[in-house]
């Protein structure tokens, strides 16, 4: 069980690395190459539509990779969730091309309706994907899921070095993209795992039995979708496009930095599966308390490390666009970091055991106070408003959780505080050092260490509770 939870996760770590390698690449050439005004259109367009598909997924992606896991059949699930995105999404884009008819104020984004057919095409691309992490096919899913962003990443090098670099260039190689990752995935799942779509074995009360067990998540993806985005359009509408493109330039280095969440992220909800079918859970606490403790210490680390090195490296990459100017931006937003991992482990763990309801409740919450935030927030103090706003929502989100959890599961939320303020303190150490970047991260990285060993967060069983966590 070990070396394949290790399979899994190095088969993730891949897929991550090689995803954010060209993602880095399309984000910095997009950075580059475009306009404030050009650059804060695109993301806009994208937040829109991504929070849209999000939404429309009805959360059945998460309930498909928990029915797989438990060893439904996985044709059908396939089956049954292709369906639901064919039909959703193609009444979607109806509705966004009929909109454009009735509103002509929306033409000014007009790249919206050519956005939305490559979105079209990678919302139909899940299923398959979904399929393959409920089957924890890692291997698979790793040329799955990084076709798109290879193609967009070579694509941008190619127009960048013809000198052809232009929005409506961009805008095509994202489609083409999109649709690539689509083909590869339908050929992947039929040639190697034999699940092909077989639309004549659905019947109507297996997709309402589905929709049903998913409803309860509906919600969930409703809050949480438009919790990922909201900032982006509040920004755009309330300020302007070269705000929201200084404002999603930092988001997004901010998710980049996630690696290691997005690495263990997929392989929690199938082995708490797992656990829960065998009861096992309750015996494993210590140890997965331990699991969850070295994830904070790494987001509290990387939170460090990015405020070190923002300004120094952003500005000269980006000829003093983005770095300096959100600095105060990327500080607020690495507060929430520790707590973006606290959540996702408690989520897993309640979602595998099908507390939805619960789910549900905490990210209405989490959904209202992020809103209220925003609106009172973003016309005032724009992107430092939009990143409290942020902050606020991730802490209020994670302050239910550990009140809900608290029964079951001993959550170390000391450990949060204590780590933060670790890294906060060696930071103040490190920055009053006149010395070169290098030697500053250096120092920090000693301090940080040195304070986790004082204060107890770093013991000498850890590592044999790890590897018993993921035994």
């Amino acid at each position: 069980m070990r070396q394949k939870f290790i399979r899994n996760i190095s088969f993730n770590v891949l897929q991550l690395v090689i995803n954010q390698f060209f993602g880095l690449i399309v984000f910095y050439l997009l950075s580059k190459g475009l306009t404030k005004e050009d650059f804060g259109e695109l993301n806009w367009c994208l937040a829109v539509l991504l929070t849209a598909f999000n939404i429309l997924s009805f959360g059945i992606d998460q309930v498909l990779i928990k029915r797989i896991a438990e060893g439904k059949d996985a044709t059908l699930q396939l089956s049954l969730y292709f369906l639901h995105v064919v039909i959703t999404g193609l009444l979607f884009y109806i509705f966004l091309f009929t909109s454009f008819i009735f509103f002509p104020s929306l033409k000014q984004h007009y790249f919206l309706l050519v956005l939305g057919i490559g979105k079209l095409f990678f919302f139909f691309s899940t299923p398959y994907k979904q399929t393959a992490n409920g089957l924890e096919q890692f291997n698979l899913l790793l040329f799955m899921s990084t076709c798109s962003n290879f193609i967009k990443g070579i694509g941008l090098i190619i127009i960048a070095s013809l000198n052809t670099f232009t929005f409506r260039n961009v805008v095509l190689i994202f489609v083409l993209g999109d649709f690539a990752e689509m083909v590869a995935c339908h050929f992947i799942i039929k040639n190697n795992l034999k699940a092909n779509i077989r639309f004549g074995i659905i019947r109507i009360k297996a997709y309402t039995q589905l929709l049903k067990e998913a409803l309860p998540q509906l919600g969930v993806v409703l809050f949480s979708s438009a919790l990922a985005r909201l900032d982006w359009i509040l920004i755009g509408i309330f300020s302007s496009t070269s705000k929201l493109a200084e404002y999603s330039f930092t988001y997004k280095i901010i998710e980049v930095s996630t690696l290691p969440l997005l690495a263990i992220a997929p392989i929690l909800v199938p082995r708490f599966t797992r656990m829960h079918l065998k009861q096992d859970m309750e015996p494993m606490n210590s140890s997965l308390s331990t699991l969850l403790r070295f994830e904070i210490i790494i987001a509290s680390f990387i939170a460090l490390i990015l405020n070190l090195a923002w300004s120094p490296v952003i500005d000269p990459l980006t000829n003093g666009k983005y770095g300096e100017v959100n600095r105060y931006t990327l500080f607020i937003l690495t507060l929430s970091m520790p707590f973006l991992y606290l959540n996702n482990f408690l989520w897993s763990l309640h979602f595998s055991k099908g507390n939805l309801r619960m789910i549900l409740q905490i990210f209405a919450v989490t959904f209202f106070v992020n809103l209220l935030s925003n609106l009172l927030l973003i016309p005032t103090f724009q992107n430092e408003g939009a990143a409290t706003a942020y902050f606020l929502a991730i802490f209020s989100q994670s302050l239910f959780y550990i009140l809900k959890t608290k029964r079951t599961f001993t959550v170390p939320w000391p450990s949060i505080i204590i780590c933060a303020f670790c890294a906060l303190l060696s930071g103040i150490i490190s920055k009053s050092l006149p010395m070169n970047l290098w030697f500053i991260l250096g120092v920090a990285l000693l301090s940080y260490s040195v304070f986790l060993l004082l204060t107890t967060q770093l013991k000498q069983n850890d590592w044999k509770m790890l590897k018993r966590a993921i035994e």
